[in-house]
Protein backbone atom coordinates (compact mmCIF):
# COMPACT_ATOMS: atom_id res chain seq x y z
CA UNK A 1 0.00 0.00 0.00
CA UNK A 2 1.27 3.48 -0.85
CA UNK A 3 0.18 7.05 -0.17
CA UNK A 4 -1.77 8.43 -3.13
CA UNK A 5 -3.16 11.60 -1.53
CA UNK A 6 -1.26 14.01 0.70
CA UNK A 7 -3.12 16.55 2.84
CA UNK A 8 -1.14 19.78 3.16
CA UNK A 9 -3.77 21.76 5.08
CA UNK A 10 -3.48 22.54 8.77
CA UNK A 11 -5.84 21.09 11.36
CA UNK A 12 -9.18 22.84 11.89
CA UNK A 13 -9.71 23.19 8.14
CA UNK A 14 -12.29 20.42 8.08
CA UNK A 15 -9.69 17.68 8.17
CA UNK A 16 -11.72 15.13 10.14
CA UNK A 17 -14.61 15.63 7.73
CA UNK A 18 -12.08 15.16 4.94
CA UNK A 19 -10.77 11.97 6.50
CA UNK A 20 -14.31 10.57 6.51
CA UNK A 21 -14.96 11.79 2.96
CA UNK A 22 -11.73 10.34 1.60
CA UNK A 23 -12.37 6.99 3.25
CA UNK A 24 -15.84 7.00 1.68
CA UNK A 25 -14.12 7.53 -1.68
CA UNK A 26 -11.87 4.52 -1.13
CA UNK A 27 -8.81 6.04 0.52
CA UNK A 28 -8.94 3.64 3.42
CA UNK A 29 -7.29 4.37 5.73
CA UNK A 30 -6.60 8.10 5.89
CA UNK A 31 -4.09 9.25 8.51
CA UNK A 32 -5.14 12.08 10.83
CA UNK A 33 -4.00 13.38 14.21
CA UNK A 34 -6.76 11.33 15.79
CA UNK A 35 -4.74 8.21 14.92
CA UNK A 36 -1.76 9.62 16.81
CA UNK A 37 -3.86 10.36 19.89
CA UNK A 38 -5.50 6.94 19.95
CA UNK A 39 -2.52 4.73 19.05
CA UNK A 40 0.23 4.31 21.65
CA UNK A 41 3.71 4.89 20.31
CA UNK A 42 2.68 7.09 17.38
CA UNK A 43 3.62 10.44 18.99
CA UNK A 44 7.15 9.19 19.60
CA UNK A 45 7.52 7.99 15.99
CA UNK A 46 6.45 11.36 14.61
CA UNK A 47 8.66 13.25 17.04
CA UNK A 48 11.60 11.22 15.77
CA UNK A 49 10.64 12.12 12.20
CA UNK A 50 10.94 15.85 12.95
CA UNK A 51 14.66 15.63 13.64
CA UNK A 52 15.53 12.69 11.40
CA UNK A 53 17.70 13.24 8.31
CA UNK A 54 15.71 10.57 6.50
CA UNK A 55 12.33 9.06 7.34
CA UNK A 56 11.06 5.59 6.44
CA UNK A 57 7.68 6.80 5.23
CA UNK A 58 6.60 3.31 4.15
CA UNK A 59 6.96 2.15 7.72
CA UNK A 60 5.57 5.25 9.42
CA UNK A 61 2.47 5.34 7.21
CA UNK A 62 2.04 1.60 6.75
CA UNK A 63 -1.59 0.72 6.10
CA UNK A 64 -2.62 4.20 4.96
CA UNK A 65 -3.57 5.48 1.52
CA UNK A 66 -3.96 9.16 2.36
CA UNK A 67 -3.02 11.76 4.95
CA UNK A 68 -4.68 14.91 6.30
CA UNK A 69 -4.10 17.17 9.30
CA UNK A 70 -1.07 17.22 11.57
CA UNK A 71 1.41 15.63 11.90
CA UNK A 72 1.63 14.65 8.22
CA UNK A 73 0.80 18.12 6.87
CA UNK A 74 4.02 19.38 8.47
CA UNK A 75 5.87 17.01 6.13
CA UNK A 76 3.81 17.70 3.00
CA UNK A 77 6.85 18.62 0.90
CA UNK A 78 8.86 15.59 1.96
CA UNK A 79 5.85 13.36 1.30
CA UNK A 80 5.20 14.98 -2.08
CA UNK A 81 8.81 14.31 -3.05
CA UNK A 82 8.76 10.74 -1.75
CA UNK A 83 5.41 9.94 -3.41
CA UNK A 84 5.72 11.81 -6.74
CA UNK A 85 2.53 10.29 -8.15
CA UNK A 86 0.42 11.32 -5.14
CA UNK A 87 -1.96 14.23 -5.45
CA UNK A 88 -1.83 17.04 -2.88
CA UNK A 89 -4.91 18.46 -1.18
CA UNK A 90 -4.61 21.86 0.52
CA UNK A 91 -7.61 22.31 2.79
CA UNK A 92 -8.29 25.94 3.69
CA UNK A 93 -10.91 28.12 5.35
CA UNK A 94 -11.34 31.77 6.28
CA UNK A 95 -8.12 32.52 8.25
CA UNK A 96 -9.85 34.36 11.10
CA UNK A 97 -12.42 31.58 11.46
CA UNK A 98 -9.52 29.12 11.44
CA UNK A 99 -7.71 30.87 14.28
CA UNK A 100 -10.87 31.22 16.36
CA UNK A 101 -11.57 27.51 15.91
CA UNK A 102 -7.96 26.61 16.70
CA UNK A 103 -7.96 28.78 19.80
CA UNK A 104 -11.14 27.18 21.13
CA UNK A 105 -10.02 23.60 20.48
CA UNK A 106 -6.49 22.48 19.61
CA UNK A 107 -4.71 25.43 21.20
CA UNK A 108 -6.88 25.12 24.30
CA UNK A 109 -5.56 21.59 24.83
CA UNK A 110 -2.00 22.69 24.08
CA UNK A 111 -2.23 25.60 26.53
CA UNK A 112 -3.17 23.18 29.30
CA UNK A 113 -0.22 20.97 28.39
CA UNK A 114 2.16 23.94 28.37
CA UNK A 115 0.92 25.15 31.76
CA UNK A 116 1.39 21.70 33.26
CA UNK A 117 4.79 21.06 31.69
CA UNK A 118 8.03 21.33 33.60
CA UNK A 119 11.71 21.21 32.78
CA UNK A 120 12.96 17.79 31.78
CA UNK A 121 9.67 16.49 30.40
CA UNK A 122 9.71 14.74 27.00
CA UNK A 123 8.85 16.79 23.93
CA UNK A 124 5.18 17.06 23.05
CA UNK A 125 4.15 16.54 19.41
CA UNK A 126 1.45 19.20 19.44
CA UNK A 127 3.77 21.80 20.90
CA UNK A 128 6.54 20.95 18.43
CA UNK A 129 4.37 20.99 15.30
CA UNK A 130 1.64 23.51 16.10
CA UNK A 131 3.24 25.96 18.51
CA UNK A 132 6.85 25.91 17.35
CA UNK A 133 6.68 24.97 13.66
CA UNK A 134 3.33 26.31 12.46
CA UNK A 135 3.01 29.37 14.71
CA UNK A 136 6.65 30.17 15.51
CA UNK A 137 6.04 29.99 19.25
CA UNK A 138 3.16 32.51 19.47
CA UNK A 139 -0.32 31.06 19.97
CA UNK A 140 -2.32 33.97 21.37
CA UNK A 141 -1.79 36.66 18.72
CA UNK A 142 -4.52 36.36 16.09
CA UNK A 143 -2.78 38.60 13.55
CA UNK A 144 0.41 36.58 13.83
CA UNK A 145 -1.45 33.25 13.52
CA UNK A 146 -3.37 34.43 10.47
CA UNK A 147 -0.15 35.63 8.87
CA UNK A 148 1.45 32.22 9.47
CA UNK A 149 -1.64 30.43 8.11
CA UNK A 150 -1.60 32.53 4.95
CA UNK A 151 2.14 32.03 4.60
CA UNK A 152 1.67 28.26 4.73
CA UNK A 153 -1.07 28.41 2.12
CA UNK A 154 1.13 30.48 -0.21
CA UNK A 155 4.08 28.16 0.36
CA UNK A 156 2.08 25.10 -0.66
CA UNK A 157 0.66 26.81 -3.74
CA UNK A 158 4.10 28.06 -4.76
CA UNK A 159 5.94 24.78 -4.28
CA UNK A 160 3.53 22.07 -5.45
CA UNK A 161 2.97 21.51 -9.15
CA UNK A 162 -0.50 22.95 -9.90
CA UNK A 163 -1.36 19.85 -11.93
CA UNK A 164 -1.30 17.75 -8.76
CA UNK A 165 -2.75 20.32 -6.30
CA UNK A 166 -6.29 21.15 -5.21
CA UNK A 167 -6.90 24.11 -2.90
CA UNK A 168 -10.18 23.22 -1.28
CA UNK A 169 -12.73 24.33 1.31
CA UNK A 170 -14.90 21.53 2.70
CA UNK A 171 -17.92 23.80 2.30
CA UNK A 172 -17.58 23.18 -1.44
CA UNK A 173 -18.77 19.60 -0.90
CA UNK A 174 -18.19 16.54 -3.02
CA UNK A 175 -18.01 17.90 -6.57
CA UNK A 176 -14.58 19.62 -6.74
CA UNK A 177 -13.01 16.93 -4.57
CA UNK A 178 -14.36 14.07 -6.67
CA UNK A 179 -13.44 15.81 -9.91
CA UNK A 180 -9.87 16.28 -8.66
CA UNK A 181 -9.61 12.65 -7.59
CA UNK A 182 -11.49 11.27 -10.60
CA UNK A 183 -14.07 9.62 -8.36
CA UNK A 184 -17.87 9.42 -8.76
CA UNK A 185 -19.85 11.70 -6.48
CA UNK A 186 -21.41 9.64 -3.65
CA UNK A 187 -25.16 9.63 -3.09
CA UNK A 188 -24.60 10.48 0.59
CA UNK A 189 -24.21 13.94 2.10
CA UNK A 190 -20.69 15.25 2.57
CA UNK A 191 -19.48 14.41 6.10
CA UNK A 192 -19.65 17.17 8.71
CA UNK A 193 -17.80 16.13 11.85
CA UNK A 194 -15.63 17.64 14.57
CA UNK A 195 -17.32 20.93 15.30
CA UNK A 196 -16.02 22.90 18.28
CA UNK A 197 -18.68 21.35 20.50
CA UNK A 198 -17.69 17.84 19.39
CA UNK A 199 -13.93 18.31 19.62
CA UNK A 200 -13.15 17.12 23.16
CA UNK A 201 -15.54 14.16 23.00
CA UNK A 202 -14.21 12.97 19.63
CA UNK A 203 -10.55 13.23 20.54
CA UNK A 204 -10.49 12.64 24.28
CA UNK A 205 -13.85 11.20 25.33
CA UNK A 206 -14.56 12.12 28.92
CA UNK A 207 -10.90 12.69 29.79
CA UNK A 208 -11.27 16.45 29.39
CA UNK A 209 -13.98 18.56 30.95
CA UNK A 210 -15.61 21.25 28.88
CA UNK A 211 -14.85 24.80 30.01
Amino acid sequence: MTISLIGAGYGRTGTLSLKSALETLGYNKCHHMIEVIRNPGEPEKWLQAIDAKTVNWESLLEGYKATVDWPACHFYQELADYYPKAKVLLSIRDPLEWFESMSATTLGVIRKRMQASSAGQPKNLGIELVVNAALSGEIDDAEHAIRMFNQHTKEVVDTIDPDRLLTYNVREGWEPLCQFLDKPVPDTAFPRVNSRDEFEEIFFGSSLKKN
